[in-house]
């Protein structure tokens, strides 16, 4: 315990990682898998027809750009740091547990109420580095992004982690700014609306603090 209060937020981080390490890649790995199995099942069997989402000014204001690609890719990495950079159990299951229950949300909104991107006109053969996702996630699934969704709820732990060792303030910003140029990589790459990235950013935002707050709430001094 004396590693984790006394020594530099960096080196409390590497301590963070190493601990339980085993663990945290088996259930992160676990967690994905399920996900992507559920998210597929639900695309490929709405119980409704789909409703098209409306674009709005700054979605035709957002250019179309194959840099927003690692962005986008980036999320993967992103949303597994809060688990990387924990030091119980208890604190990773609560993660996980309130994880779950946001995803097991959106997608039943989706299988209830599925929704769609409009056509964008791009021959994607242009941009070969998101013809990728465009063949394997065909654009459905889209309000609210889940996508931007688990990005902000990340950035919500990670937050409170880095708050917890004492991380320097431009740490913080930085993965906020992530977040940010997550998001924007939803609508850059047109896997969303502007409209989806807002619905996404508020069940985010819910589920982060409610999360938190619960993990907070009964952790030995406050501490994640």
């Amino acid at each position: 315990m004396h590693l984790f209060r006394e020594s530099p937020w960096y080196r409390q981080i590497a301590a963070r990682m190493y601990t339980l390490w085993p663990l945290k890649a088996l259930g992160t790995a676990a967690f994905m898998i399920v996900f992507f199995w559920a998210y597929f099942a639900v695309l490929r069997n709405p119980l409704s027809p789909v409703t098209v989402m409306p674009l709005t000014w700054l979605d035709t204001a957002i250019p179309v750009t194959s840099l927003a690609f690692p962005f986008y890719a980036s999320l993967w990495v992103y949303v597994s740091l809060p688990v990387a950079f924990m030091k119980d159990i208890r604190a990773m299951l609560l993660f996980g547990a309130w994880t779950a229950l946001m995803c097991l949300l959106c997608l039943g909104l989706f299988w209830l109420l599925p929704t769609g991107v409009p056509p964008s006109g791009i021959d994607w053969r242009l941009y070969p580095e998101m013809a990728v996702i465009k063949d394997v996630d065909t654009g459905g699934n889209a309000c609210p992004s889940l996508h931007v969704a688990s990005a902000v709820f990340a950035a919500v732990w990670l937050g409170r982690i880095f708050e917890c060792v004492g991380a320097p303030r431009l740490v913080r910003w930085l993965s906020w700014l992530q977040c940010l140029a997550i998001l924007w990589s939803t609508v850059a790459t047109r896997q969303h609306v502007v409209l989806d990235v807002l619905a996404g950013t508020v069940v985010g935002v819910i589920f982060g603090l409610a999360g938190l707050y619960h993990a907070l709430r009964t952790a030995p001094e406050r501490r994640i």
